[in-house]
């Protein structure tokens, strides 16, 4: 009987491949050129370039379930040593070898996909590219016809689904598409307390935290000019943050400075500068008084004071007097103009695209 010929995938951007059909051409010995390992003569030892050339052919002959196990593990070094452009290609590599294990249709190709997708948004800072790997996740889940083996497997598709419905969310509000990234956002938390509840109050490990989801909720809220909604997620956020890393972490900064902003915009100017006293308070604590971060701080409260009418407080002013500005050293959300708050109508400006603005990284 005639055997059916082996479809080998095509992979075009993985140069490991082309590298170990290279090498291979270049080991082959002829017949006639072989020596006698048991009589070696004079400089014959391996080198170490030898060792390390064949050690890369083994390599690359692995089996491909062994090289998407190393290529995840890798991927949490990578990270952990802020190498987060080589974390990004690994990330690719698990996607093209979870095609060639489980083929384009299967949930664990869709898993690769939004891993991928959230590492677009996390390390590199770019939605574009996100999106369209979260949109092909999406796709491949709607479309696998298969089913779950065990209950592993269906909370490993939930985890996936909390991570490609959060990816959309965050770049729908990177890009001003307030309404959308809400109901992402919804769907991932949904999924996130069905899992939460499979575990039956268990530890899971999921890349996207739930004070990340929480804040990402929040500003889509701001986003949405849903301020009491939006103040909901927040304080949410700031409990969820004191649990787990105590009331002086530098998280806590950017999260009471928003807060403001929404006490700000629904006209509670006093409690706006009680948070961004609590802001600034931690940043002295933290760093110093003169520092970019405290300098920060203290613009924001300052300004704060100008817009409730009152004398800025003294110690406000002496950082100022120093030259910095926010634009120096500005990192977080923009703070609305006294333009902003002149009519309650307006909706909050979005967010650009920022370093601190993006979650949490991969880990």
């Amino acid at each position: 009987m005639r055997a059916s010929p082996i479809r080998i995938p095509t992979v075009t951007s993985d140069t490991d491949w082309d590298f170990c059909f290279h090498l291979s051409q270049q080991t082959k010995i002829p017949e006639h050129q072989r020596t006698d390992e048991s009589s070696p003569t004079s400089g014959s030892e391996e080198s170490e370039e030898d060792t390390k050339a064949k050690e890369k052919v083994i390599d690359h002959m692995s089996h491909p379930r062994e090289k998407l196990a190393q290529s995840q593990k890798k991927i949490a070094q990578l990270i952990k040593g802020k190498k987060n452009i080589e974390a990004n290609k690994e990330l690719i590599r698990c996607v093209t070898l979870s095609r060639i294990i489980f083929g384009e249709e299967h949930w664990k190709c869709a898993q690769a996909l939004a891993t991928l997708a959230y590492g677009y948004l996390t390390l590199r800072g770019l939605p574009a590219q996100a999106k369209k790997h979260a949109e092909s996740a999406k796709n491949v889940l709607l479309t696998w016809k298969g089913t779950t083996t065990s209950d592993k497997e269906e909370k490993q598709i939930l985890e996936t689904l909390v991570m490609l419905y959060y990816t959309l969310g965050v770049v729908c509000l990177l890009q001003n598409h307030g309404r959308e990234a809400y109901f992402n956002l919804q769907k991932s938390e949904r999924n996130m307390k069905e899992l939460r509840e499979s575990y039956k109050g268990g530890t899971c490990g999921l890349q996207v935290s739930e004070k990340d989801l929480t804040v990402a909720l929040g500003r889509a809220s701001l986003a949405n000019c849903r301020l009491n909604l939006a103040l909901v997620y927040f304080e949410k956020a700031v409990d969820n943050v004191i649990a787990n890393k105590g009331d002086s972490t530098s998280e806590l900064v950017s999260l009471y400075q928003e807060i403001a902003q929404i006490e700000q915009l629904r006209r509670n100017h006093e409690q706006a500068i009680q948070y961004l006293h609590q802001a600034h308070s931690i940043c002295v604590s933290l760093y110093t008084e003169v520092s970019p971060q405290a300098a920060e701080a203290s613009a924001l409260l300052a300004k704060a004071y100008a817009m409730s009418g009152e004398v800025q407080h003294k110690a406000c002013q002496a950082p100022l007097s120093m030259g910095f500005s926010r634009q120096e050293y500005g990192s977080g959300l923009p703070f609305p103009s006294p333009g902003d708050l002149l009519d309650p109508g307006t909706e909050p400006r979005s967010p650009a695209l920022q370093a601190d603005y993006l979650p949490t990284e991969l880990g």
